[in-house]
């Protein structure tokens, strides 16, 4: 059950980063700010590698328990 939570967590706070990521873009945008555009899409894509990382997760477990 524990890694059950954990892996919801880290789901949880690296949607949170990505939208943290977008607002930065967006604010940059409005305010023409370039180097805030730029931490915004590196924030923005750091968070959905991690995402990605973490279905690799979930698709390995779904593996895993169906062997089982």
């Amino acid at each position: 059950m524990r890694g059950l939570t954990m892996s919801f967590t880290d789901k949880a706070k690296n949607k949170a980063e990505e939208l943290a990521g977008k607002a930065k873009q967006r604010v940059g945008d409005a305010t023409d700010n370039e180097r805030l555009v730029a931490e915004g899409r590196a924030q923005e894509t750091e968070a959905q590698a991690k995402q990605a990382g973490e279905h690799v997760k979930d698709a390995g477990k779904d593996v895993r328990d169906a062997f089982s």
